[in-house]
């Protein structure tokens, strides 16, 4: 059974977590998720708690491909703004801080009271993160990348995904370990630098990785994995995003990261109920 030590208390994953996507940006993918005004982001972290969310993620930086560019301040402004109102409405919720950025992490944790680095990169777009978040001894989501956000997508290639991506995310694992950071998350990253068929076939071999010794976060919500394969739009792919969530908790995800809280909630108390006769 897997913990995260989030402020000195121990957070268990016994249970599959739901990690509402709070996006403080005027681009990510998903538009209906997009907040920027005070009132907004109020209004959308209601929604996500009211529906059962377990923990929120704050992101600031749409990875999205071809997503423009934000800078490193401006970053810091909407992120403080998020935080801020998610630590005056719900100060007890574990809330992780998405981010590429070692000093836009150090920020979160430090002034506004962020629990969890959740880094795209896997700390390739900022050398200095692992240092940092074993500075700051906090939880960190360690995702594999192939490229940068911008054109990750224009032609990802492996000789072997399943393979290439465990290898990748175990040596960092292992090195994580060795600078002192307890508490690693891993995601394969779906849909970051990765083609329709090697997202499938790593879903087909999510329960590899719990080989990494790990918990293991799943983030599939509305993705192009989804509406690319069977028609649509980020806008309508939310059923195939409650069948994937659903594989990834019967292959023994920890935590689903979602836009859409409610399906996601249910699709894991099914799940219980299903575990709860396989004893």
């Amino acid at each position: 059974m897997y913990t995260l030590s989030i402020h000195g208390q121990l957070l268990s994953l016994h249970e599959p977590q739901v990690m509402g996507i709070l996006n403080i940006t005027p681009d990510s993918i998903y538009s209906d998720s997009r907040t920027e005004a005070e009132d907004d982001i109020c209004r959308r972290l209601h929604q996500l708690m009211d529906e059962g969310a377990d923990m929120i993620d704050v992101g600031a930086y749409s990875t999205r491909p071809g997503a423009d560019d934000v800078s490193e301040e401006e970053e810091m402004e909407r992120l403080r703004r998020g935080l801020r109102v998610v630590r005056r409405e719900f100060p007890e919720v574990p809330v992780s801080v998405d981010t590429f950025r070692a000093s836009v992490a150090r920020m979160a944790v430090e002034e506004e009271g962020a629990d969890i680095v959740n880094d795209i990169s896997g700390g390739d777009m900022d050398r200095q993160m692992f240092r940092t978040v074993a500075r700051l001894h906090v939880p960190y989501v360690l995702m594999h990348i192939q490229g940068v956000p911008r054109t990750m997508q224009q032609a990802p290639h492996y000789d072997n995904v399943r393979r290439e991506v465990m290898v990748h995310l175990a040596e960092r694992v292992d090195l994580l370990h060795q600078m002192g950071v307890a508490d690693v998350v891993v995601d394969p990253g779906f849909g970051f630098g990765k083609t329709l068929d090697h997202n499938y076939e790593l879903m087909e071999h999510l329960e590899d990785f719990h080989e990494l010794g790990c918990p293991l976060l799943v983030g599939i919500s509305r993705k192009s994995m989804i509406y690319k394969l069977v028609g649509g739009t980020p806008q309508t792919a939310l059923n195939g995003t409650t069948v994937l969530n659903t594989v990834a908790l019967l292959k023994g995800a920890h935590i689903l990261r979602v836009h859409d809280v409610a399906p996601a909630v249910e699709a894991k108390k099914m799940y219980l109920k299903l575990k709860s006769f396989a004893q």
